[in-house]
C-alpha cells in the first residue's frame, strides 16, 4: 500500500479519502433476538415482532439483514397440504417485491417445524434509522402459521453495515 502524503498540515482540509482505499468493510453489527412470537391465518403478510434498527454511516452504505428462525411451522389438524412464507420488510416494503424469502409446507395430518434462514443486502440511500422486520403469511389451505417460540426458541436478526 502506498503512503499518502497530505499537501497541507491540517487533516480538517481533507474533503475524501483517496481511490485507493477499499470498501466492502463491516462499519457496525446490530444484532436482536426477541422473545416474541406470532401465530396468523392472514393470507397477507403481517408483522411478527422480529426486528431490528440500524442508522447507517452514509448513503453510500449497504445493510446486509441476516434473519434465523427459532421455528416457523403449520397447524392444521386436517390433512390437506398447508403452508405459509416469511420475508423481511424494511419502512413498510417487502425488500424481495411481493414474493416470500422462505417457505415451509407440509402434506398429512401431522405439523411440520422448520428453521428458516434468509439474507438480504439491501441499499436504502439513507443515514436516517431503518428498521427491519420478518413478515409471515399463510399460503397453502390457510393454515395457523406460527413464528418462533418465545419460551425456548428465539428468532435472531443481524444487519451489517457495509461500507459502499
Amino acid at each position: 500500500m502506498a503512503i499518502i502524503t497530505l499537501k497541507n498540515n491540517s487533516l480538517s482540509s481533507v474533503t475524501e479519502l483517496p481511490a485507493a482505499i477499499p470498501t466492502g468493510k463491516v462499519l457496525q453489527v446490530v444484532s436482536a433476538r426477541p422473545a416474541v412470537d406470532i401465530a396468523t391465518t392472514s393470507t397477507s403478510f403481517v408483522a411478527t415482532g422480529t426486528k431490528a434498527s440500524i442508522t447507517p454511516s452514509a448513503t453510500s452504505s449497504k445493510i446486509w439483514c441476516i434473519v434465523t428462525s427459532g421455528l416457523f411451522w403449520a397447524n392444521s389438524s386436517d390433512a390437506d397440504a398447508r403452508g405459509g412464507a416469511v420475508t423481511i420488510y424494511r419502512a413498510g416494503s417487502n425488500l424481495n417485491g411481493s414474493n416470500q424469502m422462505a417457505r415451509t409446507y407440509r402434506i398429512g395430518a401431522t405439523s411440520i417445524q422448520t428453521v428458516a434462514s434468509m439474507s438480504i443486502l439491501d441499499s436504502p440511500n439513507s443515514t436516517s434509522s431503518l428498521e427491519y422486520e420478518v413478515y409471515l403469511k399463510s399460503i397453502w389451505g390457510n393454515p395457523t402459521m406460527q413464528w418462533n417460540d418465545s419460551s425456548a426458541d428465539y428468532a435472531t436478526i443481524t444487519l451489517y453495515e457495509i461500507k459502499g
